[in-house]
């Protein structure tokens, strides 16, 4: 790496560009809430080393006032330079309660998840790993409200009932989606389209899908940077579920599969994906639709996950759209490519 710099913490030497001055070291909570603190460059050794200390009562957390706080330790190797302002570096972090692991970050829920998968019966000397790509969708609104605190979709011009890819609609926000794809091809997240979707002013950026820890590290920061650069722009973004009563809401969709690395090395140019067999009825494999029946038969447990507010709900059975669908599913089902089941 030309004009880097260096700290060595015991046998590891972490590297990252000169022209950093400050870390943003950040976690997600049990609300999906991004928590930081801002460090300069010459205290991220002492970071870590010993961690960032939060009060885990203040944020989303099932903690009380009496307990210790939460060490936020540095993954160095989640660091994104921000595009938009080249002196802060972005870290995703690993919590810490008392010296030990703090089960409750969502962060180590899933390594742990992943953990698990990679020991799962039958797999390879490498173990099986999971892939993901999300879809996020977002809402950009108006920052000079005509109706008070009431939110606005940003683009006025924009009332045709069923707005979904309008290229009109797309080009007048321009500004913002295209310095949003700019920022992703960046950082190498190989951006493939973006289009206006089926409610005023929302939108939807595609990424390539990745290991899911990266994945979900990349959907964190992912939010933060339109809401960033959303406002650079004059307007809000919010990925709330159902931010508009009559406007089809936000959802993110997941794609999910799992590879086997065929040797021990974990070059991922070696590897299966899991879920495909080509001589299968919808090309599912047998491991696919195990996955599949894990999905289904827990599919009302999830829903405290996948739909934790009751903004969550009124997405999924609210009333009829402008366009005349929610685009959301509310049964448990699956089926091919159709877009009222659950899992497709």
């Amino acid at each position: 790496m030309e004009d880097c710099r260096e700290v060595v913490i015991g046998y590891t030497t972490h590297r990252f560009p000169a022209d950093i001055k400050y870390f943003l070291v950040t976690f997600v909570d049990l609300l999906g809430v991004l928590r930081s603190k801002l460090v300069p460059t010459s205290a991220i050794k002492q970071m870590l080393e010993k961690g960032a200390g939060f009060a885990g009562y203040a944020v989303h957390f099932d903690m009380t006032t009496a307990d210790a706080d939460l060490m936020a330790f540095p993954d160095m190797s989640t660091l994104i330079q921000l595009p938009w302002k080249k002196e802060v570096a972005w870290v995703a972090s690993d919590l810490y309660i008392n010296g030990k692991l703090f089960k409750q970050a969502p962060r180590q829920v899933l390594k742990d998840q992943v953990a698990k998968v990679a020991k799962a019966p039958k797999a390879c000397d490498g173990g099986y790993y999971m892939k993901t790509g999300v879809e996020c969708e977002f809402f950009l609104l108006s920052r000079n409200s005509s109706s008070g605190s009431k939110p606005e979709a940003a683009d006025a011009f924009e009332i045709a009932p069923k707005p979904c890819y309008r290229q009109g609609a797309l080009m007048r926000s321009f500004d913002v989606i295209s310095k949003l794809l700019e920022y992703m091809e960046s950082l190498g997240w190989e951006p493939y389209q973006a289009d206006h979707e089926d409610g005023q002013s929302q939108f939807e950026i595609n990424w390539k899908y990745d290991d899911c820890l990266r994945t979900a590290d990349k959907h964190v920061f992912f939010k933060f940077m339109v809401k960033s650069v959303a406002e650079q722009h004059g307007f809000q973004a919010t990925f709330m579920p159902k931010p508009f009563r009559h406007q089809t809401g936000n959802g993110c969709h997941t794609h999910i599969s799992v590879w086997d690395h065929n040797n021990s090395t974990h070059d991922e140019t070696c590897s299966t994906n899991l879920f495909h067999d080509p001589e299968k009825e919808l090309g599912m494999s047998k491991l696919s639709y195990h996955f599949l029946g894990g999905l289904l038969g827990n599919a009302k447990v999830l829903c405290g996950i996948y739909n934790p507010t009751v903004n969550s709900f009124k997405r999924i059975d609210g009333q009829t759209t402008l366009s005349g669908s929610s685009w959301a599913p509310n049964i448990i089902s699956y089926a091919g490519n159709n877009r009222t089941h659950l899992v497709r």
